[in-house]
């Protein structure tokens, strides 16, 4: 049986705050995301792991993710990290980054403008792409001139990359940006 595209709105806006230092970019959140309206919501997608694992205080029991939309909408602000998607609309079939079509972008302008965005990284080859097709000449267009880093994706379609690796691999590229300056981050520069 041949699964449809359809075209799906994002359907909830971005998560940020004067304080944010670092943007992520998905491409366009999975059904199980847009059902729970949050990011990252499929329950074996990596990205939260990934987080907790990052930055998460380990003297402080209560800095986890949690499972809800509002315990890592929290913890995301509380470590300086704006969350959003590349693409506001689009033709997709399920969650398959292969079959996005007709992508229509969010415009990150007020998000660069409104907080101290240090670095964008974007999970996945697809937002990548699309970043790089669809957004990077608009904020060359406003004068807006911001570095860009992909990160593998924490899907669980990306099966090639274990927890471990997806660990190791945002690790190293936030520490290149040198984006996120808090406790872990100090320590990780005295340990190393």
């Amino acid at each position: 049986m041949e699964t449809m595209s359809e075209h799906v709105e994002h359907g909830f806006g971005p998560v940020w705050d004067g304080e944010s230092r670092a943007l992520i970019l998905g491409s366009m959140p999975s059904p199980k995301s847009r059902a729970a309206a949050f990011y990252y919501m499929h329950p074996q997608n990596r990205f939260w792991p990934v987080m907790q694992a990052l930055f998460a205080n380990s003297a402080d029991p209560a800095d986890a993710v949690g499972d809800s939309p509002e315990s890592r909408r929290a913890f995301a602000l509380r470590h300086h990290i704006a969350l959003w998607d590349v693409i506001a609309s689009c033709d997709i079939t399920g969650a398959s980054d292969a079959s996005i079509r007709n992508a229509a972008p969010n415009d990150l302008t007020p998000i660069l403008r409104g907080a101290p965005i240090a670095h964008i990284f974007t999970t996945g080859a697809k937002s990548a792409q699309l970043y790089r097709k669809l957004i990077e000449p608009r904020l060359t267009e406003a004068g807006i001139a911001i570095g860009m880093t992909q990160l593998p994706s924490t899907s669980p379609a990306n099966a090639s990359m274990r927890l471990p690796d997806l660990i190791t691999a945002y690790r190293e590229a936030f520490q290149k940006a040198n984006v996120l300056e808090n406790a872990y981050w100090k320590k990780l520069k005295v340990d190393t």
